[in-house]
């Protein structure tokens, strides 16, 4: 099987592939520069960036280290501004989710104790005097005998 690379679509005369793959090398200089601008465990989390309307949009995996590269917003202006090839005026972050096709965190998958389990605790709650309790304990064991169904 004949493996070819990116490059060589980039060796012909196409303006657009050439033009597409600077945009790319520029983003990943720029990006290089905020992550420099950054302590290391908050550069990790610094995913993607771009210039857009004199605004260097930054991308992040989470609303917690949104929150946390806003205060370096300053800094960020300062270490970008020998490299952009536009003046950035501003830093809007942003958070990558699944609604933006991309998903940095792995699905997780509730626990659901197995059916012996859940039939130990729906007896146990046969016994509990309060009603509010017992009430709230009888939904629970619905719940996760539903959902060990569904498995």
């Amino acid at each position: 099987m004949l493996k070819t690379s990116f490059h060589i679509p980039l060796s012909y005369q196409n303006r657009m592939l050439g033009y597409y793959a600077s945009q790319i090398e520029q983003q990943g200089q720029l990006l290089q520069q905020v992550r420099k601008s950054l302590p290391e465990n908050l550069a990790k989390h610094a995913c993607h960036c771009l210039i857009s309307n004199n605004t260097l949009l930054l991308y992040t995996d989470s609303a917690v280290w949104a929150t946390q590269l806003r205060f370096y917003t300053q800094a960020i202006l300062g270490n970008i501004a020998p490299v952009s090839k536009e003046s950035v005026q501003k830093v809007q972050i942003k958070i990558l989710t699944e609604i933006t096709g991309i998903n940095f965190r792995p699905m997780r998958k509730a626990n659901i104790p197995s059916t012996a389990t859940i039939e130990i605790m729906r007896k146990q709650s046969q016994s509990v005097s309060d009603a509010n309790l017992k009430q709230a304990l009888q939904r629970l064991n619905s719940t996760l005998t539903r959902l060990a169904d569904q498995d």
